[in-house]
């Protein structure tokens, strides 16, 4: 087993890993930015230091700082967690230099199944099933409108290096296809440096259904059940559950199966997640390969009653996988609820500041993973998650029950949350049938978004003019406030809400010009 390990993240995946090594009796090493400071991964952490401002260009992406405080902490191993360099193969190729165990894949399959079209050119070799489309990268528009025609529209423009729908453009006509193609290679140089595109056939209504795959350095490979994923807002997920509602044992082992195969074929090793879209007759297509620890990790581990990061550990570690595909057995059902500081009430506008209070949700059934605290400022540097809600019963509808009664529960003040949204997800009759699919939530959103018409009212010539009304508040607002004991209380109530105008100030810092 390691001596220590350096957790190169931050926020609620540092504190997971971080736990996971005091379980292990490892050390555990921390590193923040001038921003996370005051964090909490950083006060658990056995050992911490700074990497540098706030941006995460100069801090959590530095290769060359990580191996640094590796080299002077002394640690023999590095987890990535997710985000950040968690896929980036240049990262355990710098670990293998400096002598550290990467925790995750090796660089050649991270390479192998990371870029989307490379993946997809395996997985046609593995005999994955996969949406029609291309398996190369386009290199021109005349390309992309020939292979459009023949694919049958509508088709997605999908960017190689892409995840998150980053770099993504739905097209339904050979109209649309000119300013899809030069906002989608534009997106993707801007977020992941590489303009490429590829094609594929848009499925109507489909599920998003993934599987977790474990392998350790002996050549043993397991499926450890799927994740439901089908809630998304803007392809980012909001709710993962598990077993998905839809797939039955003989689906599940199809699926398994086809990912352990294309797994296999990459060389794979460790934890990593192979996804899938899912039609209405349950045909799966292969879509991608996530060479890492997904955020959604604890719903699969609350239904296997395995410990994934332990179990990464391990592996890494060199310790062949405790058990086999036979020993795989799912219990109950769980569900997880993704806690972010945005208020969906102006249009899920993130929502930084200090909180000022928090009351987390305790019973059966009930886990938090999270890394704030009351008093703690939630920067505006980073992605706005404050942690996961999960919930499991013996289930699918104890599971939503307890869920429901969890988020009751849940309180936190001084930043918006969107809490409010999962309390509806969970009461909208189509949820509870388990009737979503990738659109679903972006759907409801937008029904929900339009105005109710207004109802015509009959003129009342005896109601007061608004003019007279607008006066008398007026004038009873100058009298309430001019009394000394009305001009405390606002100076109380304005000293109280110092977070509010530090929040402002933060989102303007970030304005052109400033």
């Amino acid at each position: 087993m390691f001596k220590k390990i350096l957790i190169a993240n931050r926020g609620e995946i540092a504190i997971r890993i971080l736990r996971a090594c005091r379980e292990l009796s490892v050390g555990a090493v921390a590193v923040f930015s001038e921003a996370d400071r005051a964090s909490l991964h950083v006060r658990l952490a056995d050992e911490a230091y700074p990497i540098g401002p706030s941006a995460s260009r100069e801090s959590y992406l530095r290769i060359d700082k990580l191996m640094d405080v590796a080299r002077r902490a002394g640690c023999d191993a590095l987890h990535p967690g997710y985000g950040f360099l968690a896929e980036n193969h240049d990262l355990p190729r710098a670990c293998a230099e400096a002598g550290v165990t990467f925790i995750g894949p090796t660089a050649a399959a991270m390479e192998q199944l990371g870029s989307k079209t490379a993946a997809r050119q395996l997985a046609r070799r593995a005999g994955v099933p996969m949406v029609p489309g291309t398996v190369d990268p386009i290199e021109q528009l005349e390309d992309a409108q020939r292979l459009a025609r023949e694919t049958g529209y509508p088709v997605l423009l999908k960017a190689v290096a892409g995840g998150g729908g980053k770099g993504m453009r739905l097209v339904t006509s050979d109209a649309e296809l000119p300013a899809a193609w030069r906002d989608a290679s534009s997106e993707a140089l801007n977020a992941f440096g590489d303009a490429r595109l590829y094609l594929e056939k848009f499925l109507e209504r489909p599920r998003h259904i993934e599987i977790q795959i474990l392998g350790d350095l002996h050549g043993h490979l397991v499926y450890l059940g799927e994740r439901e994923c089908s809630v998304q807002r803007r392809h980012q997920k909001v709710i993962e559950e598990a077993p998905s509602p839809v797939v039955d044992a003989k689906l599940r082992r199809a699926m398994g199966e086809a990912a352990v195969a294309l797994a296999r074929a990459a060389g794979y090793t460790n934890a990593g997640t192979i996804e899938f879209l899912v039609d209405a007759s349950r045909n799966f297509y292969f879509l991608e390969v996530n060479t890492r620890l997904q955020v959604e990790h604890p719903v699969t581990e609350a239904v296997t009653g395995f410990d994934l990061v332990k179990l990464q550990i391990r592996v890494a570690a060199r310790e062949p996988l405790p058990f086999t595909q036979e020993d795989v057995a799912l219990r109950g059902h769980a569900m997880e609820c993704r806690i972010y500081a945005e208020d969906p009430d102006n249009n899920f506008f993130p929502s930084p500041g200090k909180i000022l209070a928090r009351r987390v949700p305790f019973g059966p059934g009930i886990r938090l993973d999270d890394g704030v605290y009351p008093g703690w400022t939630v920067p505006t540097d980073y992605d706005p998650l404050l942690g996961k809600l999960i919930a499991w019963g013996n289930d699918r509808a104890e599971t939503i029950a307890r869920m429901k009664r969890a988020l009751e529960e849940y309180y936190i003040t001084g930043i918006k949350t969107n809490v409010g949204l999962f309390r509806s997800i969970l009461a909208d009759p189509g949820f509870l049938r388990g009737e979503i699919h990738t659109r679903w939530l972006d759907d409801r959103l937008q029904t929900s978004a339009k105005p109710a018409p207004a109802a015509a009212k009959p003129v009342d010539d005896r109601q007061p003019r608004m003019e007279d009304v607008a006066l008398l508040a007026a004038v009873l607002w100058h009298l309430e406030n001019n009394s000394a004991p009305a001009k405390a209380a606002n100076q109380q109530a304005n000293a109280e809400s110092r977070w509010k105008l530090e929040g402002r100030r933060a989102v303007l810092d970030r304005s052109p010009g400033r």
